[in-house]
């Protein structure tokens, strides 16, 4: 049978100590792939940033609804400000919904130049009932 007498030395580490591995080498400093990662995410960032500038289309130009009645089977009224600068006209297009968000009318509004704040009650003849009027945008022309 076999025994496991240690011979006087007592236990040991199977792998050894600490003491008795040589140290390591060292590292150079790992710099350059950090720099190549930060460029990538810097250079995206910028891309992600000037694709989201862009889709914001022509920012000078604004429209809030105030008030619509759709209660009417063969048109629709709606009441909204234009924001825009006042040296500039403008351009907006309403449009009218049904249940299914179907148009069922629409219609430019031109907006004279002059005042930069603008509030217009348009009246929209509608193909059938409408449950909804909005601006759909407005345009700088």
């Amino acid at each position: 049978m076999p025994t496991d007498e240690a011979g006087g030395q007592g236990t040991r580490p199977v792998l050894g100590t600490p003491d008795e591995f040589a140290p390591r080498p060292a590292r150079p400093a790992r710099l350059v792939p950090y720099i190549v990662i930060a460029l990538i995410v810097a250079v995206m960032a910028g891309g992600w940033g000037y694709v989201m500038l862009r889709a914001n289309g022509n920012p000078s130009v604004s429209a809030d609804v105030i008030t619509f009645d759709a209660s009417a089977t063969d048109s629709a009224v709606i009441t909204f400000t234009v924001h825009k600068p006042a040296d500039r006209a403008a351009m907006c297009r309403i449009q009218a919904l049904d249940t299914q968000h179907l148009e069922v009318g629409s219609r430019e509004v031109d907006i004279p130049k002059g005042r930069s704040d603008l509030e217009f009650t348009e009246r929209l003849r509608t193909s059938s009932q409408a449950t909804a009027v909005h601006v759909d945008y407005c345009d700088l022309v």
